[in-house]
């Protein structure tokens, strides 16, 4: 999917994906043969992922560090949990 469809899908703007990009919320988003983005399924479910989180009350500092515990693996789960906002 082009960053336009994403966007489109989401209902998010392309400055907030490629800042997502950016910081190191979304993986790498692979390029086109033009260079354009394509985003694949992986990246489209982070997207939603990310998505979600935010609408929980999750800050982006969080969630920044909840990506990079999550790619660490399985004996951050704790400190994951930890960063989860508290529902009312």
């Amino acid at each position: 999917m082009t960053i336009d469809e994403v966007s489109k899908k989401f209902n998010l703007t392309k400055d907030t994906l490629r800042y997502w990009e950016r910081i190191g919320l979304l993986p790498e988003i692979q390029r086109n043969q033009s260079g354009y983005r394509d985003y694949d399924e992986h990246a489209v479910n982070w997207v939603y992922y990310i998505m979600v989180l935010r609408k929980a009350g999750m800050s982006i500092e969080s969630l920044s560090e909840f990506v990079k515990l999550l790619r660490e693996g399985d004996q951050t789960i704790a400190a994951r949990k930890s960063l989860f906002p508290r529902l009312h």
